[in-house]
């Protein structure tokens, strides 16, 4: 049998000597460069597109209403593509965790949303779906900004996204039914499916409006209410979409969103006692730690979407160009920052040393620049504040 071999990278990068400023548009530094490139030559330095945007909620939403953190702190969150500081936002910590999840529970145990019909549940979920529609530019680009990703790829393929998942978990609203199981004997028994209670969500950075989604939509069909908490690096979509959400009827205390730090928020919201259900995605490092906290305190049930490694696998019969171009999207969409990226390539024999060539010719051509900018395919990385000090000798 003929063997495989595995490409462990594709491309080997070398840069000519340049300038710091010249180094910034280049490689991974290339996530704080003001113009276009691709992998294998230098940009002429442009300002950055100014987005269409404005920002207009960095405060904690709580009980239907944006709110201060608890200790008047906030966190400044970057253009990736600068460095620059874009927003302060509220700074939550373990006090504003204890009043989202109380203002959470009041909801669910006091509240209409558990008791409302499966239609009027699936009718704010549509009207969500109607406002996040009518503002999908806005968002497109505020997404882009926080994040870094091509401004097509937010507005054409993300936001349109978290309008069909309202849409398809607006309409499980009604059809979440439970059974009547036959029994031995005098007896009846039928399950029922009820709503769980609190659920905590910790979402990531590299999908900030989609994993929202995700999240969210499923918990609010069944009647639950939420407390979630966004990544650091990129709040600001979590709280413009949590507004819009209100606005579509939603009653208050059902979803809210706290902006804060992993050790502080997030091992809050891991660890409280009155957290029914746990969803967190993210490293994997991270996610033991998440359980571990869930297990400790009420040993809540706990979701894990974690980092993944992987395969794509092509074989000596298939068409090298198609799979060139799939392999090249499978790695570098989304910056490559895609748990499910196609991260490890094994590639037949026969037809290795074709796909190499073909492979990195293809990375050499990648448009990597403004991610406002038609035709980019690749803006930078997002920022993380690690960054910030090798970033301010350049």
């Amino acid at each position: 049998m003929a063997a495989a071999r595995r490409i462990s990278t594709l491309l080997s990068r070398s840069f000519p000597s340049a300038s710091p400023s010249l180094l910034r548009s280049l490689g991974r530094e290339s996530s704080r460069a003001r113009g276009i490139s691709r992998f294998s030559t230098a940009a002429v330095v442009e300002e950055p597109i100014i987005p269409p945007v404005q920002i207009s909620y960095t405060k904690n939403l709580i009980n239907g209403q944006f709110v201060d953190a608890a200790s008047g702190k906030t966190f400044p969150v970057y253009d990736p593509r600068t460095a620059e500081v874009i927003a302060n936002v509220a700074e939550g910590d373990a006090e504003d965790i204890d009043r989202a999840v109380a203002t959470a529970r009041k909801a669910f145990d006091e509240g209409p949303w558990p008791k409302m019909t499966p239609y009027e549940r699936s009718r704010i979920m549509l009207r969500a779906a109607d406002l996040i529609e009518k503002n999908m530019e806005e968002l497109a680009a505020l997404e882009t900004w926080n994040n870094g990703k091509p401004y097509v790829q937010s507005l054409k393929s993300e936001v349109p996204m978290v309008v069909r998942l309202l849409h398809y978990y607006a309409g499980w609203a009604d059809k979440i039914h439970g059974l009547t199981v036959p029994g031995d004997g005098n007896y009846h028994i039928q399950t029922l499916h009820e709503p769980i209670g609190v659920a905590g969500q910790i979402v990531p950075w590299n999908f900030p409006l989609l994993l929202f989604t995700w999240k969210v939509a499923p918990a609010l069909t069944c009647g639950n209410t939420i407390v979630l908490k966004s990544a650091e690096q990129t709040p600001l979509t979590a709280l413009y979409v949590a507004k819009l959400f209100h606005e579509a009827g939603l009653p208050p205390g059902v979803l809210n969103v706290v902006s804060g730090y992993g050790p502080t928020a997030g091992a809050a919201l891991a660890s409280h006692m009155d957290v029914d259900k746990l969803s967190f995605t993210g490293h994997c490092d991270t996610g033991k730690i998440v359980q571990e906290l869930a297990a400790k305190s009420n040993l809540k049930p706990v979701t894990l979407e974690l980092g993944g490694k992987s395969p794509f696998i092509i074989f000596d019969d298939a068409d090298v160009d198609q799979a060139v171009e799939l392999a090249h999207f499978a790695l570098f969409y989304n910056q490559g920052q895609c748990c499910c990226a196609g991260s490890r390539t094994y590639v037949h024999e026969r037809v290795y040393d074709e796909f190499v060539e073909k492979a990195k010719a293809r990375a050499m051509r990648r448009i990597v620049g403004d991610p406002f900018k038609s035709g980019v395919e690749q803006g930078p990385q997002v920022l993380f504040s690690a960054d910030l000090p090798s970033l301010s000798g350049m």
